[in-house]
């Protein structure tokens, strides 16, 4: 599917942005409103504690001002997701970025304040006054930290330079997005193509010639790898400034830092990296296999996604909306309906235009609904990423309506769980409804693909992360070779000796928006999906009463509904799932396993 102008895309296929804004000008006398909230912020410091009422109106003031956050921010935001060079966007959201900033300046004394509260008082305030039922969770959260929070002066000193510390991945995003150059290839088709992260992704997808295969990942990772100085220079100033802040903070490691606010355990992390690398022997009987029936003499990284078996089906968007609607009806008619309301106009914006960002995501606006942006290019792993980006529009939807504002915002640990979940249902779907044995190879592959890019890989990166924040810690340098050869080893121990690694394979850290945008976000891929896995199985397993699979039901619909209403540790084990046990890991590799016998048996066949 080639890259469209934005012009000749029909409107039903783009966002309506203008049911945040219709215009600048409304974007603007928002902002104004937000000014003035934010100059209020200051006069309730020496007055709340001791007053409640006071206490409450600070409260309300504050939910206005992240309510109206939420809109100026992300309207620009998500412009500039459609155009890259959207100068105007780009002003929009420095502006807001400032603002925030004086925000975040003029705000810095409200948690060490709140904390000269005693705890008991706050408890008394909370039980008595129906205004901060909602808030509890919150408050309880602020004492709870308290040791990560510093004296008045010292967190105002902090917030002077939180737009600048944010600055180094606006660096990275520029880099990558607005002056990133691709590069042009010949197909041994005689085709001449552009490769984008999109046509790359297609290209591997599809395409049964190595050599093609080969000149897009060297085509696509020359872009990368041009850069690969700077690329490091910029993430070494990010884990230069995130150590610098876990010490002022009063975390033992970056990792601390990042987990200890949604109360996950370290151990969570590290026992996932470490069961992940220990349980991998699927990873390389997957090799084996695929190295055997593609019938090629070297297996490299750029060969793992392009299908064992002849399956070009190309789907156009009209019927992939179809099969994910169809196949989210075993959570019930009330979730397919909502599901229905997802997909309608606006809501979407699905193909890949110049300028526009790579990838995928959904994002929420509380006052607003869910957004969800895509690169629909037809390929089956597309279908399958609408399935994966409505399961987390899904979560947005329930937990706007049964949250107040204060706790809709789930955490990410729980927000890749409904994703994946919808993914599953998708795959039950095809295989139930296909009779072409080649789409049935290629569904299966697609399982076996879901495991390894979401399970293994993620677990390999959150291990690089580990490994790179680790060296900045202890002192010790960081430079592209460094960073090269962390990856380069991670590979060996994932992939075993089978995987040829290429020179360009190692720089793939430099192409990954997480690494640079949000530190120790992927290993959550991979817990959320143990965590689908097991609830999935409880939801659909016939060896399962029709009454505990209808209870299981319930706690997950129940795991939406919740919003961050509470630690999403806690959350799970309501719904099912204790992931402070090892064996959720280990049973991702035993699903696995079963998949692999599954897939030689339809190739003998």
């Amino acid at each position: 599917m080639e890259i469209l102008s934005r012009d000749t895309i029909d409107n039903k296929y783009k966002w309506n942005l203008n049911d945040i804004y219709k215009n600048w000008e409304e974007w603007d006398k928002d902002l104004e409103i937000l000014k003035s909230l934010i100059k209020d912020i200051p006069t309730f410091e020496n007055i709340i504690t001791d007053n409640v009422k006071n206490f409450i109106k600070l409260l309300k003031l504050e939910e206005k001002i992240g309510r109206l956050i939420d809109k100026l921010y992300l309207y620009p935001y998500m412009l500039r997701d459609l155009d890259s060079k959207d100068t105007v966007s780009s002003e929009k959201m420095q502006k807001i970025e400032h603002l925030y900033s004086e925000y975040s300046v003029i705000s810095s004394w409200i948690g060490p304040k709140i904390l000269t509260i005693p705890k008991e008082t706050m408890d008394k305030w909370i039980e008595e006054n129906e205004e901060l039922h909602n808030h509890k969770f919150n408050l309880d959260e602020i004492y709870r930290l308290k040791k990560h929070v510093l004296s008045e002066d010292k967190e105002k000193l902090l917030s002077y330079f939180s737009q600048y510390m944010g600055a180094i991945n606006e660096v990275y995003d520029e880099l990558s997005i607005s002056d990133i150059k691709w590069n042009n290839i010949t197909l041994s088709s005689g085709k001449e193509v552009q490769v984008t992260n999109a046509m790359y992704s297609k290209i591997l997808d599809e395409n049964k010639v190595q050599e093609d295969r080969k000149k897009a990942f060297e085509a696509l990772y020359n872009s990368y790898f041009i850069n690969r100085n700077t690329y490091s220079a910029i993430y070494r100033g990010q884990i230069q400034r995130d150590v610098a802040e876990m010490k002022a903070k009063n975390y033992s490691s970056t990792l601390e830092r990042a987990l200890e606010p949604n109360n996950i355990p370290v151990d969570v992390y590290l026992n996932l990296i470490a069961s992940a690398k220990e349980n991998s022997n699927p990873l390389k009987r997957y090799i084996n296999l695929r190295k055997k029936y593609l019938n090629i003499d070297e297996y490299h990284y750029y060969d793992n996604q392009v299908k064992i078996v002849d399956y070009k089906k190309e789907f156009n968007y009209e019927e992939a909306k179809d099969i994910v609607l169809k196949s989210v009806l075993p959570l019930g008619e009330e979730y397919q309906k909502n599901l229905e309301t997802a997909i309608s106009e606006g809501w979407l914006d699905v193909f890949e235009t110049p300028n526009k960002r790579s990838g995928a995501y959904s994002l929420n606006i509380y006052d607003v609904h869910p957004y969800m942006l895509l690169n629909f290019n037809g390929t089956l792993d597309s279908v399958f990423t609408l399935a994966h980006e409505l399961g987390h529009t899904l979560h947005s939807m329930y937990s706007t309506k049964f949250q107040p504002y204060q706790t809709h915002d789930y955490t990410i640990f729980v927000a890749e769980v409904a994703s994946t979940f919808n993914e599953k249902l998708l795959l039950d779907y095809m295989l139930k409804n296909s009779s072409d044995k080649n789409e049935r190879i290629a569904l299966i592959e697609e399982a076996i693909g879901n495991i390894v890019g979401t399970y293994y890989m993620q677990s390999l990166f959150a291990n690089y992360e580990y490994e790179a924040y680790k060296l900045i810690e202890n002192g010790e340098p960081i430079t592209a070779d460094t960073l090269d050869e962390i990856m380069n080893k991670l590979f060996k121990d994932f992939f075993g000796e089978d995987l040829v690694v290429d020179e360009l394979q190692k720089i793939v850290w430099a192409r990954i928006p997480h690494f640079f945008n949000s530190p120790y976000y992927v290993y959550q891929y991979a817990t959320s999906f143990s965590a689908s896995s097991k609830l999935y199985d409880k939801i659909t397993n016939i060896n399962y009463s029709l009454n505990e699979r209808k209870t299981s039901l319930e706690n997950y619909l129940t795991l939406l509904k919740s919003g961050g209403n509470d630690f999403p540790i806690n959350q799970l084990k309501l719904a099912g799932v204790n992931l402070l046990e090892k064996e959720n890991f280990e049973a991702v590799s035993k699903e696995m396993d079963k998949l692999l016998d599954l897939l030689e048996k339809e190739l003998e066949n």
